[in-house]
């Protein structure tokens, strides 16, 4: 089987704790032709999608652990038809480049692509969590979008709790992440003129969320695969922190899902899978929906380690089956077109 992982690039990889490698990894071992490029070297020629790639070497075996693997591996460069993939694993980190998944698109219906571009399209940002159904607000704090000052600090001035906070919309990996206090109204105004107009004349938007209580205490990192939670740890923020995201030093714990949370993951599950984003990480908090995180999700690593598990082969498994399912496809849509011709 073919395989391009379309991610950012090898020497950005800490293969200590990064999840693409692990997938990437995984693929290799099984015997599969495994390619990566980044979303800069796509390219078109005579209409036809194309990437730059880099090809794995197969050698005579592959290194067990990740961190020889990484150390070892060499690759080809080649230019390789997009269609010429099985399947496709868009692991860039946000934000999403609308640019790549227009070369994705002329080749979404012979190449299976994980995740669907069009989920990835509509589900790569933050107002992504208010599609869920759930009016009561039992799983989705109430979250407020704009980029109007007045709006936003009438908003804060009105909060039902003391404190909330506020992010970039675009933001990921715990930057920009704030918490911000009634009591600071006097201050508010000039932040947000910094969130909002910082490097964009036109404004940027920014989030205020109602501050979920608990959030001191850390959240929990989920791992969907298929609509169905396969993983989770718990990510402890460092002294003096409000965001447990690891890059902002937090640290991680095992952890097993109580029943809200179980709750959480089956109400968004379906929809998960009807757009398409059959591999996703959610963020919650005290069993309220945080983030939804689409284009890179991680923790394969560090949950694989709390665990003793080994996440990596139910995700290409999944890969390896919707990727068949699809070739098989198009070989009777082949035979029964050769047999029609045949008439």
């Amino acid at each position: 089987m073919n395989i391009l992982f379309l991610m950012y690039a090898w020497e950005r990889i800490d293969p200590d704790n990064d999840s693409s490698i692990r997938l990437i990894h995984e693929t290799v071992v099984r015997g599969h032709t495994v390619a990566l490029a980044t979303i800069h070297n796509l390219t078109m020629r005579e209409s036809t999608a194309m990437a730059f790639c880099s090809v794995f070497v197969k050698g005579e075996s592959v290194p067990s652990t990740v961190s020889l693997f990484y150390k070892k591996a060499t690759f080809r460069k080649v230019k390789l038809p997009l269609a010429g993939f099985d399947a496709i694993f868009m692991r860039s980190n946000p934000p999403l480049n609308a640019a790549a998944l227009n070369f994705l698109d002329s080749v979404r219906d012979d190449v299976f692509i994980m995740n669907d571009i069009n989920g990835l399209r509509i589900a790569n940002n933050k107002l992504y969590t208010s599609s869920f159904n759930d009016p009561e607000n039992r799983f989705i704090p109430k979250t407020y979008v704009s980029k109007m000052p007045d709006y936003l600090t009438t908003v804060l001035k009105n909060s039902a709790t003391d404190k909330m906070i506020m992010k970039p919309l675009d933001g990921h990996a715990g930057k920009g992440v704030i918490m911000v206090e009634k009591q600071a109204l006097a201050s508010f105004r000039s932040l947000l003129d910094f969130y909002i107009y910082s490097g964009n004349p036109n404004g940027n938007y920014v989030i205020l969320q109602e501050y979920v209580e608990g959030a001191d205490q850390g959240d929990v990192r989920i791992l969907m695969l298929n609509g169905e939670p396969i993983g989770a740890m718990k990510r402890v923020p460092a002294p003096e922190e409000v965001r447990a995201n690891v890059h902002a030093g937090g640290s991680v714990v095992k952890y097993n899902l109580n029943k809200t949370e179980r709750d959480l993951c089956k109400l968004i599950g379906s929809k998960l899978v009807r757009d398409g984003l059959y591999f996703v990480g959610i963020d919650v908090i005290n069993g309220k929906l945080i983030e939804v995180n689409v284009l890179s999700p991680g923790g394969i690593m560090r949950i694989n380690k709390l665990n003793r598990t080994k996440l990596q082969k139910q995700i290409i498994d999944f890969v390896e089956e919707n990727a068949n399912k699809k070739r098989a496809l198009h070989l009777r849509k082949d035979e029964f077109t050769q047999a029609m011709g045949d008439e």
